[in-house]
């Protein structure tokens, strides 16, 4: 077996992968069904930073929660916009809603984990649903995420909403969301481990429990992190409180970012906490690049030039199983076609942010974010 034999192997051993462990975790990446015990009450917690062109929808759908008693508290993080005077009025009408403002940020804090432990301060209920202020919840969300919380063992449960994409390249990196969270976490081992390896959540959509956020120490146990998807699901296992995910597509909905020039920061400026270490992104590069993007060079390859009929087919099958799976996620979650036709793509962008998210930590430059800067030598968030 000659050299591009064997790279045509290798390509097609990592793109069959995710296919593979992908399949197994779509059965197990469900909606929750279980149903709160009677009078069960939550707070839906939103932090908010200049958000006045999406705080009154998520404002007005978290109010249309039913079946379970809700608050809803929105802290005010020292927007410059009209967020505060859209969310008062609509408080003038609706006495469940609040409006608070955030303390001063203190030096070491980064803006929404400072917000969210303010929150939970504030909230009145057992049960806090913290989302995010682009985060619009179906009526029946916060019941359905309340059942599943207090039904199981999990101290945390969070769930990716529907991923709305507008532009192309929205639509090829966002969804790659759901690649990398079914075809690499084995769900299997995250429910039967507690090791914090294995935790994962979605910042736009967590719901704790109250005595399991103070046993784990709060948000104020990561407080230097920008990727709580991250490091609140690890700081709870770490406290030996159990971490569980669901598949939130139906109950909330979220555009993430709106075009290039957030893409781009927004998935930049928590990196160092996920793939983007020195030890990590050369596995993930391996990973992503030969199992998504290796596949189709080959093919482009012998395009140009003769392959052995081997690796012609093996390069063949690598892109069909790359393809499949991305195509099974978009039908699934309902993402974007082109993005999906488009994936090799989308994962080249995403390695390049990856590294260069690497690179400017490593030249000591700060992320920055909602017009604050957050130096990586600081965050320490992250184990």
């Amino acid at each position: 077996m000659n050299a591009i034999t064997l790279l045509a192997a290798l390509a097609l051993a990592l793109a069959l992968l995710p296919l593979g462990l992908g399949l197994v975790n779509l059965c197990l990446y469900r909606r929750p069904k279980a149903e709160p015990p009677p009078g069960a009450a939550v707070s839906i917690l939103i932090p908010a930073r200049n958000e006045e062109a999406t705080i009154a929808a998520a404002v007005h759908a978290a109010l249309s929660s039913c079946g379970v008693t809700v608050e809803v508290v929105v802290l005010d993080d020292h927007s410059s916009d009209r967020t505060v005077e859209i969310v008062c009025a609509i408080a003038a009408h609706d006495p469940r809603l609040r409006v608070e403002t955030a303390p001063p940020l203190p030096p070491g804090w980064s803006g929404k984990q400072h917000a969210c432990q303010a929150l939970a301060g504030l909230a009145r209920h057992p049960v806090l649903l913290f989302q995010d202020a682009d985060v619009r919840l179906a009526p029946d969300a916060a019941r359905l995420v309340c059942g599943a919380l207090l039904a199981g063992r999990a101290g945390l449960v969070s769930g990716f909403p529907r991923q709305e994409t507008g532009t192309l390249a929205e639509a090829l990196v966002i969804p790659l969301i759901h690649v990398l969270l079914l075809g690499y976490l084995p769900m299997v081992g995250m429910r039967w481990s507690g090791s914090p390896g294995f935790a994962a959540a979605c910042g736009q959509l967590i719901a704790v429990r109250r005595d399991a956020h103070e046993a784990a120490g709060g948000h104020a146990a990561i407080a230097t992190s920008l990727h709580d998807g991250v490091t609140l699901p690890r700081a709870f296992r770490r406290a030996g409180q159990g971490t569980d995910l669901f598949d939130a597509t139906g109950l909330a909905r979220c555009r993430m970012y709106r075009g290039w020039r957030e893409v781009w920061p927004g998935f930049s400026k928590n990196a160092t906490e996920g793939m983007a270490t020195p030890v990590a992104l050369p596995v993930w590069t391996l990973l992503l690049f030969g199992g998504h993007v290796l596949p189709w060079l080959l093919l482009g390859w012998a395009a140009l030039a003769p392959l052995p009929d081997a690796a012609l087919a093996l390069a063949a099958l690598a892109v069909a199983a790359g393809l499949s799976f991305r195509l099974l996620l978009a039908m699934r979650f309902r993402q974007s076609l082109v993005g999906a036709l488009l994936h090799p793509v989308g994962i080249l962008i995403l390695l390049a942010i990856q590294w260069s998210a690497l690179l400017r930590a490593r030249r000591g430059r700060p992320a920055e974010w909602r017009g604050r800067a957050y130096p990586s030598t600081s965050r320490t968030g992250a184990p």
